[in-house]
């Protein structure tokens, strides 16, 4: 493949960035559309199901063959880095967690896996690291309480959130130490999404069924979510990779919550406070001091794929820049 000449990218990028930004957000936006009409485990049985559907054919005709002992891994962290993951976000939707809320809590995922690696890989942050970690968690709480203060959600569900972006860290702390991360990403993919089917549809068929509503806002929800949030997502993200460096696509992709938080301020009428803002400004500058430049020693770049929130460099400090694979906004 021959890629555009340098000021081709240049000028390309302003569009790349911006239908990054857009798809890496949609996710959360999808899910709170769908779940109108719907259980959350319905919905996310069905794209679950759907996304792994349409790439098993590739997954089996095109890669390396799938030993057995790799499947089990990958089907592992499905459970993590999907099932759990992307369900516990999910169900704090459902519980009417502000959407941008969700979609900022899952920004920490960089900060909670520079804390985690200290003790499960021996890996020691730098001062600049831990003080944006405090910044990053300090800044979640202001924009917590604020939410706790305008939502309706139960208390529980806003933990909820914070426990399921500290498994996916630890999935992927895990995944860095055993060194799983060879496998193509649509196969990882596959394997995953159809292990979190199974799963999410244990849930959904305990709760409600498995038939979908005959429902037009779920139907657009779905397609939404398989098509623009998990495809398209990918293809740009692995686009803006191609042309560009792993920083600056990072640097882009923390603009998701702000995004978000506008996307459900415009659709779905959720409150978007001054101290809400002010927040979101102090969690992502804490974000930017744990994975910037200046923190990492010279490492392999790299960021992990769309739905679970950017990293942005790996570094020999940290693993606060590994890319788990199978992940989705």
């Amino acid at each position: 493949m021959t890629l555009p000449k340098p000021r081709s990218r240049r000028l390309a990028w302003p569009l790349l960035a911006a239908a990054l930004v857009v798809s890496w957000s949609s996710g959360f936006v999808g899910i709170r559309y769908a779940s109108e009409s719907a259980d959350v485990m319905l919905v996310l049985f069905w794209r679950t199901l759907m996304s792994g559907l349409v790439l098993l054919p590739f997954a089996l005709l095109v890669g390396p063959r799938i030993g057995v002992r790799a499947l089990i891994q990958q089907m592992a962290f499905g459970v993590a880095m999907m099932f759990l993951y992307l369900g516990g976000f999910a169900l704090a939707i459902g519980q009417r967690v502000p959407t941008g809320l969700v979609a900022l809590i899952s920004d920490l995922v960089p900060l909670a896996i520079a804390a985690l690696s200290q003790p499960v890989l021996g890996h020691r942050l730098t001062s600049r690291q831990w003080t944006g970690t405090a910044l990053g968690v300090f800044g979640v709480l202001i924009v917590s309480l604020n939410s706790l203060s305008l939502g309706t959600a139960p208390a529980w569900a806003y933990m909820v959130t914070i426990a399921s972006m500290m498994v996916f860290a630890l999935a992927t702390v895990l995944q860095k130490r055993m060194g799983t991360i060879n496998m193509p990403i649509h196969q990882s993919l596959c394997i995953q999404c159809l292990t979190a089917a199974l799963l999410f549809a244990a849930c959904a068929e305990w709760k409600s069924g498995l038939m979908p509503p005959l429902d037009g806002r779920f139907e657009f929800g779905i397609a939404w979510l398989v098509l623009f949030s998990t495809f398209f997502c990918y293809g740009v993200y692995y686009a803006s990779l191609r042309l560009h460096s792993a920083a600056q696509v990072s640097s882009v992709i923390y603009l998701s919550p702000p995004v978000t938080m506008l996307w459900a301020w415009l659709l779905f009428g959720e409150p978007l406070s001054a101290a809400m803002v002010l927040g979101l400004a102090v969690t992502l500058f804490g974000v930017w001091l744990t994975s910037s430049r200046g923190t990492a020693s010279k490492g392999e770049a790299g960021l992990r794929p769309p739905g679970s929130r950017p990293i942005a460099r790996r570094s020999t400090q940290t693993p606060a820049n590994y890319p788990p694979q199978g992940s989705e906004p």
